[in-house]
Protein backbone atom coordinates (compact mmCIF):
# COMPACT_ATOMS: atom_id res chain seq x y z
CA UNK A 1 0.00 0.00 0.00
CA UNK A 2 1.21 3.70 -0.54
CA UNK A 3 0.05 7.06 -0.11
CA UNK A 4 -0.65 9.49 -2.73
CA UNK A 5 -0.24 13.14 -2.25
CA UNK A 6 -3.73 14.65 -3.60
CA UNK A 7 -3.60 17.61 -6.31
CA UNK A 8 -6.17 18.88 -4.23
CA UNK A 9 -4.72 20.48 -0.83
CA UNK A 10 -6.69 20.42 2.08
CA UNK A 11 -6.58 22.80 5.20
CA UNK A 12 -4.14 22.29 8.15
CA UNK A 13 -5.93 22.55 11.69
CA UNK A 14 -4.01 23.53 14.10
CA UNK A 15 -3.29 20.27 16.44
CA UNK A 16 -2.99 17.76 13.03
CA UNK A 17 -3.61 17.48 9.37
CA UNK A 18 -7.18 16.85 8.10
CA UNK A 19 -6.96 13.46 6.52
CA UNK A 20 -9.25 12.70 3.37
CA UNK A 21 -10.64 9.50 1.83
CA UNK A 22 -8.73 8.55 -1.38
CA UNK A 23 -12.33 9.47 -3.49
CA UNK A 24 -12.14 12.70 -2.45
CA UNK A 25 -8.22 13.57 -3.57
CA UNK A 26 -9.57 14.51 -7.02
CA UNK A 27 -10.37 18.15 -7.43
CA UNK A 28 -9.18 21.53 -8.03
CA UNK A 29 -10.12 24.38 -5.46
CA UNK A 30 -7.97 26.67 -3.48
CA UNK A 31 -8.47 26.23 0.16
CA UNK A 32 -6.72 28.76 1.33
CA UNK A 33 -7.54 32.69 0.94
CA UNK A 34 -10.76 32.75 -0.89
CA UNK A 35 -13.09 34.97 -0.84
CA UNK A 36 -16.86 34.64 -0.91
CA UNK A 37 -18.59 34.48 -3.93
CA UNK A 38 -22.02 35.84 -5.32
CA UNK A 39 -22.53 32.84 -7.64
CA UNK A 40 -24.62 35.29 -9.76
CA UNK A 41 -22.68 38.22 -10.19
CA UNK A 42 -20.94 38.60 -12.96
CA UNK A 43 -17.23 39.83 -12.58
CA UNK A 44 -16.15 42.72 -15.25
CA UNK A 45 -13.96 41.12 -17.57
CA UNK A 46 -10.98 43.27 -19.67
CA UNK A 47 -12.10 41.24 -22.73
CA UNK A 48 -14.61 39.54 -24.54
CA UNK A 49 -14.47 36.40 -26.45
CA UNK A 50 -11.78 37.22 -29.18
CA UNK A 51 -13.89 38.24 -32.29
CA UNK A 52 -16.84 37.89 -30.88
CA UNK A 53 -17.07 40.84 -27.83
CA UNK A 54 -20.32 41.74 -29.36
CA UNK A 55 -21.75 38.52 -29.87
CA UNK A 56 -25.22 37.32 -27.85
CA UNK A 57 -26.61 34.05 -27.50
CA UNK A 58 -27.15 32.47 -30.15
CA UNK A 59 -25.43 34.54 -32.67
CA UNK A 60 -23.09 32.80 -35.42
CA UNK A 61 -19.33 33.50 -34.93
CA UNK A 62 -17.93 31.71 -38.08
CA UNK A 63 -16.31 28.19 -39.09
CA UNK A 64 -13.65 28.32 -36.31
CA UNK A 65 -13.89 29.14 -32.66
CA UNK A 66 -12.77 32.76 -31.71
CA UNK A 67 -9.23 33.14 -30.33
CA UNK A 68 -8.17 29.72 -31.07
CA UNK A 69 -5.52 29.43 -33.18
CA UNK A 70 -4.13 26.90 -35.78
CA UNK A 71 -2.01 24.59 -32.76
CA UNK A 72 -4.93 24.26 -30.77
CA UNK A 73 -7.36 24.04 -33.64
CA UNK A 74 -5.66 21.14 -35.29
CA UNK A 75 -6.36 19.46 -31.80
CA UNK A 76 -10.24 20.19 -32.06
CA UNK A 77 -11.81 16.51 -33.19
CA UNK A 78 -13.45 16.72 -36.85
CA UNK A 79 -16.25 15.46 -34.98
CA UNK A 80 -16.84 17.70 -32.40
CA UNK A 81 -19.89 19.98 -32.33
CA UNK A 82 -19.89 21.71 -28.96
CA UNK A 83 -16.94 23.46 -27.03
CA UNK A 84 -16.35 24.96 -23.86
CA UNK A 85 -13.75 27.81 -24.30
CA UNK A 86 -12.02 29.10 -21.41
CA UNK A 87 -10.40 32.27 -22.42
CA UNK A 88 -7.89 32.56 -19.50
CA UNK A 89 -6.52 36.40 -19.26
CA UNK A 90 -3.25 36.08 -19.06
CA UNK A 91 -0.40 33.17 -18.11
CA UNK A 92 -0.24 33.72 -14.93
CA UNK A 93 -3.45 34.89 -14.14
CA UNK A 94 -6.52 32.82 -12.16
CA UNK A 95 -9.41 35.14 -13.78
CA UNK A 96 -11.06 33.44 -17.22
CA UNK A 97 -13.72 34.11 -19.24
CA UNK A 98 -15.79 30.63 -19.92
CA UNK A 99 -17.88 30.27 -23.58
CA UNK A 100 -20.07 27.51 -24.70
CA UNK A 101 -20.17 27.29 -28.61
CA UNK A 102 -22.18 24.84 -30.56
CA UNK A 103 -21.59 23.93 -34.34
CA UNK A 104 -25.04 24.31 -36.42
CA UNK A 105 -24.37 22.66 -39.86
CA UNK A 106 -20.21 24.43 -40.47
CA UNK A 107 -21.00 27.23 -38.35
CA UNK A 108 -20.57 27.57 -34.52
CA UNK A 109 -23.09 29.38 -32.54
CA UNK A 110 -22.33 31.36 -29.42
CA UNK A 111 -24.39 29.56 -26.49
CA UNK A 112 -23.62 31.59 -23.32
CA UNK A 113 -20.94 32.60 -21.66
CA UNK A 114 -20.00 33.12 -17.92
CA UNK A 115 -17.11 34.63 -15.69
CA UNK A 116 -14.61 31.95 -14.35
CA UNK A 117 -12.07 31.01 -12.68
CA UNK A 118 -8.59 28.79 -13.74
CA UNK A 119 -5.64 28.18 -11.22
CA UNK A 120 -4.13 30.47 -8.84
CA UNK A 121 -1.32 30.67 -10.43
CA UNK A 122 -2.54 30.49 -14.03
CA UNK A 123 -1.43 28.22 -16.74
CA UNK A 124 1.04 26.18 -17.86
CA UNK A 125 1.50 23.32 -20.92
CA UNK A 126 3.82 20.73 -18.26
CA UNK A 127 1.18 20.79 -15.59
CA UNK A 128 2.35 18.96 -12.55
CA UNK A 129 1.09 17.81 -9.54
CA UNK A 130 0.65 20.76 -6.89
CA UNK A 131 1.78 23.82 -9.10
CA UNK A 132 -1.63 25.12 -9.10
CA UNK A 133 -1.51 26.14 -12.53
CA UNK A 134 -4.05 24.38 -14.87
CA UNK A 135 -3.01 23.02 -17.91
CA UNK A 136 -3.26 24.11 -21.53
CA UNK A 137 -4.78 22.29 -24.03
CA UNK A 138 -7.47 20.76 -26.05
CA UNK A 139 -9.65 17.79 -23.56
CA UNK A 140 -12.65 15.65 -24.14
CA UNK A 141 -15.70 16.02 -22.20
CA UNK A 142 -17.12 12.22 -21.15
CA UNK A 143 -17.90 12.12 -17.40
CA UNK A 144 -19.89 14.21 -14.95
CA UNK A 145 -21.34 13.52 -11.07
CA UNK A 146 -21.51 15.76 -7.86
CA UNK A 147 -23.16 15.38 -4.45
CA UNK A 148 -26.83 16.33 -5.54
CA UNK A 149 -28.47 14.41 -7.77
CA UNK A 150 -28.59 14.67 -11.28
CA UNK A 151 -29.85 17.84 -12.86
CA UNK A 152 -30.81 15.90 -16.13
CA UNK A 153 -27.04 15.84 -17.61
CA UNK A 154 -26.66 14.45 -20.73
CA UNK A 155 -22.82 13.02 -20.19
CA UNK A 156 -23.46 10.22 -17.32
CA UNK A 157 -23.81 11.10 -14.33
CA UNK A 158 -22.22 9.50 -10.89
CA UNK A 159 -23.54 11.25 -7.89
CA UNK A 160 -22.51 10.13 -4.17
CA UNK A 161 -22.54 11.69 -1.33
CA UNK A 162 -19.08 11.02 -0.15
CA UNK A 163 -16.89 11.07 -3.18
CA UNK A 164 -17.14 14.31 -3.42
CA UNK A 165 -17.07 15.87 0.19
CA UNK A 166 -15.01 18.53 0.49
CA UNK A 167 -14.22 17.64 3.90
CA UNK A 168 -15.09 21.39 5.43
CA UNK A 169 -17.92 22.21 7.65
CA UNK A 170 -21.08 23.56 5.70
CA UNK A 171 -20.46 27.14 6.54
CA UNK A 172 -17.36 27.10 4.73
CA UNK A 173 -17.69 28.98 1.31
CA UNK A 174 -16.14 25.58 -0.35
CA UNK A 175 -18.77 23.14 0.93
CA UNK A 176 -20.77 23.20 -2.65
CA UNK A 177 -17.92 23.07 -4.56
CA UNK A 178 -18.30 19.79 -5.44
CA UNK A 179 -21.89 19.76 -6.03
CA UNK A 180 -22.08 19.56 -9.83
CA UNK A 181 -18.51 18.68 -11.41
CA UNK A 182 -17.68 17.74 -15.08
CA UNK A 183 -14.51 15.89 -15.62
CA UNK A 184 -11.84 17.09 -17.55
CA UNK A 185 -10.00 14.16 -19.56
CA UNK A 186 -6.78 15.50 -18.72
CA UNK A 187 -4.42 12.58 -17.35
CA UNK A 188 -7.44 10.39 -16.43
CA UNK A 189 -9.39 7.04 -17.64
CA UNK A 190 -12.63 7.86 -19.75
CA UNK A 191 -16.18 5.96 -18.47
CA UNK A 192 -15.25 6.24 -14.99
CA UNK A 193 -16.22 8.48 -12.04
CA UNK A 194 -15.02 11.94 -12.00
CA UNK A 195 -13.21 10.68 -8.33
CA UNK A 196 -11.66 7.98 -10.15
CA UNK A 197 -7.95 8.36 -8.74
CA UNK A 198 -6.66 6.23 -12.33
CA UNK A 199 -3.69 8.29 -13.93
CA UNK A 200 -2.22 7.02 -17.42
CA UNK A 201 0.56 9.01 -17.31
CA UNK A 202 1.30 8.95 -13.79
CA UNK A 203 0.66 10.58 -10.50
CA UNK A 204 3.47 13.44 -10.90
CA UNK A 205 1.65 14.70 -14.15
CA UNK A 206 -1.79 15.54 -11.60
CA UNK A 207 -4.77 15.03 -12.21
CA UNK A 208 -8.65 15.37 -10.76
CA UNK A 209 -8.62 18.49 -12.94
CA UNK A 210 -12.78 19.59 -13.03
CA UNK A 211 -15.25 21.76 -14.30
CA UNK A 212 -17.08 22.33 -10.91
CA UNK A 213 -19.12 25.66 -8.76
CA UNK A 214 -16.90 28.67 -9.02
CA UNK A 215 -15.98 29.76 -4.95
CA UNK A 216 -15.03 33.28 -5.97
CA UNK A 217 -11.06 32.94 -6.60
CA UNK A 218 -8.57 30.95 -8.48
CA UNK A 219 -7.87 27.07 -7.81
CA UNK A 220 -5.41 24.63 -7.77
CA UNK A 221 -5.95 24.04 -10.96
CA UNK A 222 -9.65 23.37 -12.02
CA UNK A 223 -11.65 25.63 -14.20
CA UNK A 224 -14.86 26.97 -12.04
CA UNK A 225 -18.01 28.55 -12.97
CA UNK A 226 -21.56 30.04 -11.48
CA UNK A 227 -23.74 27.29 -10.47
CA UNK A 228 -26.26 28.00 -13.04
CA UNK A 229 -23.33 27.36 -15.71
CA UNK A 230 -22.62 24.26 -14.44
CA UNK A 231 -26.13 23.16 -15.12
CA UNK A 232 -26.25 24.55 -18.32
CA UNK A 233 -23.16 22.33 -19.03
CA UNK A 234 -25.22 19.08 -17.47
CA UNK A 235 -28.06 19.45 -19.31
CA UNK A 236 -26.48 21.00 -23.07
CA UNK A 237 -23.43 18.93 -23.96
CA UNK A 238 -24.56 15.77 -25.53
CA UNK A 239 -21.73 12.70 -25.93
CA UNK A 240 -23.31 12.31 -28.83
CA UNK A 241 -21.63 15.57 -30.23
CA UNK A 242 -18.61 15.00 -28.66
CA UNK A 243 -17.89 17.95 -26.10
CA UNK A 244 -14.46 19.19 -25.44
CA UNK A 245 -12.93 21.87 -23.17
CA UNK A 246 -10.27 24.26 -25.40
CA UNK A 247 -8.39 26.36 -22.26
CA UNK A 248 -5.96 28.23 -22.05
CA UNK A 249 -4.35 31.79 -21.48
CA UNK A 250 -5.31 34.17 -24.36
CA UNK A 251 -1.87 34.12 -26.17
CA UNK A 252 -2.11 30.58 -26.17
CA UNK A 253 -5.11 29.75 -27.49
CA UNK A 254 -4.14 32.13 -29.92
CA UNK A 255 -0.97 30.31 -31.22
Amino acid sequence: MFTVTPSCRRPVRRGGVRHVISTALACGVLLAGATACDQGAARRMSGGAPGAASAYPGQAVGSRLPGVGDRMWSEVPAGTGQAVVVYGERRDSPDSLVVLYQKRDSTWVRTASWPGHNGRLGWTEDHRMDDERSPAGVFTLTDAGGTLADPGSRLRYWRDDHAYATMLPPEQIHAHDFDYVIAIDYNRLKDVPPFDWSRPDGVEKGGGIWLHMDHGDGTSACVTVPEPAMKTLLRTLDPARQPVVVMGDRAHLAA
